[in-house]
């Protein structure tokens, strides 16, 4: 049984660590260890437990956050899904084209993760693995970055002289830029990429950022598409799992579940704001140092407790 304590705690991580590039599911673990909440690392991979019918609201919570903070780009994406529908060409029609890009890039790591997500969970969403893997996402990021740190700062800032102010305008833009920089065959590797995320500890919008920057996209454009592609994933598992919440096993825990999906909602779209306007000029080094960081610290921590024996 979650208490309320847990379900804010665990809520504001989920808010927060869904979208930064840190990895959700290796923060939730992680802190459920320090706290020592072993029967909730015991009820992670559980297809029955209280917990994860309270993890599905979280992150239905966390794709509406993205869809209210994105909704003009969601207006657009949708009417040129439709429109492709029916003139049966992508020509000339960016929003049309990213529409179809998203699609294809949610089918690799949406087909896996049905299959596999509940027994990798089962194997590695344990302690020692997350920070293991934390780690490992924490050298992506360093790694990755300074691959195109160079080749960012010697592009001309075109975008600039447009501004940034007005949301509706900039997520236009971007629209295009993604469109001119990234096709199906590379969509698909970056939803391919995106199935690294089932190992607890790497995070999906990490390794979507960098595969995004080696598209020749810049760190704000990488994180818009990395976000626009997680809302459909995030909001399917959720949504997969509702019965779950409506079913037995969400009866002792609808309380909490409603009070984490709002927490996880307001911080969700807040975090989403401020990582709008973060990646306009800076880049994920300080996120990839944060997790070898907090990765080496909680190793210590651990066997020090001798948690790992």
């Amino acid at each position: 049984m979650i208490t309320y304590f847990q379900a804010i705690i665990i809520a504001l991580v989920q808010g927060a660590t869904e979208l930064f590039p840190i990895s959700s599911l290796g923060h939730s673990i992680l802190i459920a260890n320090l706290f020592g909440w072993h029967n909730l690392l015991r009820q992670e991979s559980s297809d029955t437990s209280g917990f994860l019918t309270f993890l599905v609201v979280l992150h239905v919570a966390t794709a509406i956050a993205l869809i209210i903070f994105y909704r003009a780009e969601w207006v657009r994406i949708i009417r040129g899904f439709a429109r492709s529908l029916t003139t049966h060409t992508l020509q000339g029609d960016s929003d049309a084209k990213l529409a179809w890009l998203l699609v294809a890039a949610t089918i690799p790591a949406g087909l896996v993760g049905l299959v596999f997500e509940h027994s990798l969970r089962g194997q590695f969403a344990k302690p020692f693995f997350a920070i293991v893997f934390i780690i490992v996402n924490g050298l992506i990021l360093i790694n990755g970055d300074k691959v195109e740190q160079v080749r960012i700062q010697q592009r001309p800032r075109q975008r600039k002289a447009s501004g940034h102010k007005n949301n509706a305008v900039s997520v236009s833009l971007t629209g295009r830029v993604i469109t001119d920089h990234i096709g199906f065959g590379r969509a698909v590797l970056i939803g391919t990429a995106q199935i690294g995320a089932l190992f607890a500890g790497i995070s999906r919008s990490g390794i979507t950022m960098i595969a995004g920057l080696r598209s020749g996209l810049n760190h704000q454009d990488s994180a818009r598409f990395s976000f626009l592609l997680a809302t459909p994933i995030i909001l399917t598992a959720g949504l997969y799992r509702l019965p779950h919440v409506i079913g037995q096993s969400g009866e002792a825990i609808r309380g909490q579940a409603l009070v984490g999906g709002l927490v996880a909602g307001i911080t969700a779209y807040i975090t989403v704001r401020y990582l709008d306007k973060y990646f306009q000029n800076r880049s994920l080094r300080p996120f990839g140092i944060y997790c070898i960081a907090v990765g080496i610290f909680m190793l210590l921590l651990g066997i020090w407790r001798g948690s790992f024996s």
